[in-house]
């Protein structure tokens, strides 16, 4: 299935490289929006895509700025943020599904920061339902704690500091990921466990009421393999929908048939048999399909 690019421009200019993807002849059931991971390409979803298509949804999937198809020439001094991926990015992709949709059902699957950002939109209020994998915000005294020192060390002492020296993080030249604007780079080494850091306490304020007004059910998902989204990191996350109807599931490997997961591997074609399948249950449903992994 071929998807058709389209430009998305967020609210303060910024142009975007977006794909529709529709499968022809069928009356859809609903609209997706596919939310990446920190460093992370659209194109990795595109597979993910094509099957919830080909399953009756029409389904846009997008870069943020500074990433893929949305990256300017030269990141060099960006100050782009996770902010404005969500407040601006997201919301632009939002509005553009909302004017496309056919069916009244708009839906988010978003993947770690992707399935965390979608309450900074003015516009989240209008979403159906939310998919959130793994989705959190990086803060370092939630990882595994058994990993925590190397990741510590990896991209909360060598991001920063390469950062600083270079003007952006070259993560794709180190392996790490792909390449993030310094803004993004220093937003997920520095932060100390509060989304709302940095901001002015009015900010800060607006910033919480804007997830608050986010009332859809979401359904969170992470692995007990998953380095990064812990249960701890997950709920730390959620509490910002307070007001949302929020279901967390905590999977093993092994409820997918596998003996490692981790954060990135679920959107990867091998889970098309179960997690992608499954996951239709609460996207066309709103049906969670793992009720036995439920945690608090």
């Amino acid at each position: 299935m071929e998807p058709r690019q389209i430009e998305l421009t967020a609210a303060d200019g910024v142009r975007l490289t977006g794909h529709w993807w529709r499968s022809e002849g069928v009356t859809p059931t609903g609209t997706v929006i596919v939310n990446p991971a920190t460093g992370v390409h659209a194109r990795y979803y595109h597979r993910y895509a094509a099957y919830l298509a080909a399953n009756g949804f029409s389904v846009l999937t997008h870069d943020y700025r500074g990433i893929g198809l949305s990256r300017p020439t030269s990141l060099q001094g960006s100050t782009f943020t996770w902010r404005q991926w969500g407040e601006q990015d997201f919301d632009a992709a939002l509005r553009h599904a909302l004017q496309e949709d056919e069916t009244g059902r708009v839906l988010v699957v978003g993947h770690s920061i992707g399935g965390f950002l979608p309450g900074y939109s003015q516009s989240m209020d209008r979403v159906t339902a939310m998919l959130s994998v793994g989705g959190q915000y990086g803060y370092w005294g939630d990882y595994l704690p058994a990993r925590r020192l190397p990741l510590v060390l990896k991209w909360h002492v060598a991001m920063p500091a390469i950062t600083l020296a270079i003007g952006h993080f070259p993560g794709k030249r180190l392996g790490w990921l792909e390449d993030l604007p310094k803004g993004v780079a220093y937003g997920w080494g520095l932060q100390q466990g509060r989304a709302e850091q940095g901001l002015s306490s009015d900010a800060a304020e607006a910033m919480r009421e804007r997830f608050a007004s986010v009332t859809c059910p979401i359904l969170s998902v992470t692995m007990s393999d998953d380095e990064f989204a812990t249960p701890k990191a997950v709920n730390r996350a959620m509490r910002y929908y307070r007001r949302a109807a929020v279901t967390k599931v905590l999977l093993a490997p092994q409820d997918l048939g596998f003996g490692r997961v981790g954060h990135f591997d679920l959107f990867h074609a091998r889970h098309q048999d179960r997690f992608w399948r499954q996951s239709l249950n609460f996207l066309r449903d709103g049906e969670n399909p793992w009720g036995n992994r439920v945690y608090l």
